[in-house]
């Protein structure tokens, strides 16, 4: 186990070097992170709860799209073939899905408090709302790495991503806005942690996908 762990690991660090020595790619999504938001803010001001609410899920979501999709198709062929030769297929999907997750907790953490800068902070639970945040964070970052798992391999990435992506995204999406109206209520209404188990569940069936499904393409 410890050496399962281990490659994981240093699949993971060579990610966040690769991401560290290309800071163009993330200073330039956090630049879209903060024009989107001021956009925003220009346009509607301070929108109602429901507005904000489904803005921001919209926001992340695109920031998903932008952060997640890249993370397979900037490996070229020649690098794929060296990761094949030296790593298994479970270590490098599992790194890839541990690294997009911590970098979107971050991006989801970074644009809640631009929206509450800019478009006021209608929040009763702000704390509630910054974990769930996280978890939807985490949530879209699996789908669309496993996508761009998918998607690597066709001649027209962005195309597949679209069409495999919109029937599983939108009742994700769907999912995560209205567990997401809990924290603007006063009261934490009853059904939080079924909803939230729900969310879980789904996370847990595309991570067992992705360990089914990856060494076949890893073959190809």
């Amino acid at each position: 186990m410890k050496i399962h762990l281990k490659s994981i690991l240093t699949l993971l660090k060579k990610d966040m070097l690769f991401e560290f020595r290309q800071q163009y790619t993330f200073f330039g999504i956090l630049l879209y992170i903060a024009s989107t938001t001021f956009v925003i803010y220009l346009t509607m001001g301070q929108p109602d709860d429901e507005v904000w609410n489904g803005l921001f899920w919209i926001t992340l979501l695109f920031i998903c799209i932008n952060t997640v999709a890249r993370s397979f198709l900037q490996e070229g062929r020649g690098r794929m073939l060296y990761f094949y030769t030296i790593a298994s297929p479970i270590h490098f999907i599992f790194s890839k899905l541990i690294y997009n997750s911590l970098l979107m907790c971050f991006m989801s953490g970074l644009s809640l408090l631009l929206f509450t800068l800019l478009l006021g902070n209608p929040l009763e639970h702000s704390l509630l709302f910054f974990g769930l945040s996280c978890l939807g964070g985490i949530s879209l970052s699996l789908v669309f790495s496993f996508l761009a798992a998918i998607a690597s391999k066709a001649q027209q990435p962005s195309a597949i991503m679209a069409i495999l992506g919109f029937p599983l995204i939108i009742p994700q999406l769907m999912l995560l806005m209205k567990i997401a109206n809990i924290a603007f209520a006063d009261i934490v209404q009853n059904g939080l942690p079924e909803l939230v188990g729900l969310l879980c569940g789904f996370d847990i069936m595309i991570i067992a996908l992705s360990y089914i499904l990856f060494p076949f393409l890893w073959k190809e």
